[in-house]
C-alpha cells in the first residue's frame, strides 16, 4: 500500500521561504506532484518531477519561484519555496500515480500560511 506523507508547512511572512518534505513509501514511483488547494478554490497543480532522470514541470504562478526536487535514496520529494506571496496559502498534497504524471495516490496535506 502506497503512503505518502507531506511536513514543512506552517505560517511566514510574505517575501519569506518554505521547504515541504513528502516521504513516499509503498512501491517504486514514476513522478511525484505537489498540488494546492486554497479555500473556495480547486486544487491546481504546482510542480512534478520524474523520479529517473530528474524531468520537472511547474505552473506558471511559481516558475522561477518553487523548485521541486527528489532524493532517491530516501524516497522523498521536496518543493523548496522562495518569494511567497499571500495568494500562495493553501493546503499542498502530495501525489503520486501509475505512470508518469498521473495521479491516484494522494497524501494528507500540509498547510502553508503566507501573512502579509
Amino acid at each position: 500500500q502506497v503512503q505518502l506523507v507531506e511536513s514543512g508547512g506552517g505560517l511566514v511572512q510574505t517575501g519569506g521561504s518554505l521547504r515541504l518534505s513528502c516521504a513516499a513509501s509503498g512501491r517504486t514511483f514514476t513522478s511525484m506532484g505537489w498540488f494546492r488547494q486554497a479555500p473556495g478554490k480547486e486544487r491546481e497543480f504546482v510542480a512534478a518531477i520524474l523520479w529517473s532522470g530528474g524531468t520537472t514541470r511547474y505552473a506558471d504562478s511559481v516558475k522561477g519561484r518553487f523548485t521541486i526536487s527528489r532524493d532517491n535514496a530516501k524516497n522523498t520529494v521536496y518543493l523548496q519555496m522562495n518569494s511567497l506571496k499571500s495568494e500562495d496559502t493553501a493546503v499542498y498534497y502530495c501525489a503520486t500515480g501509475p505512470a508518469n504524471f498521473v495521479y491516484d495516490v494522494w497524501g494528507q496535506g500540509t498547510q502553508v500560511t503566507v501573512s502579509s
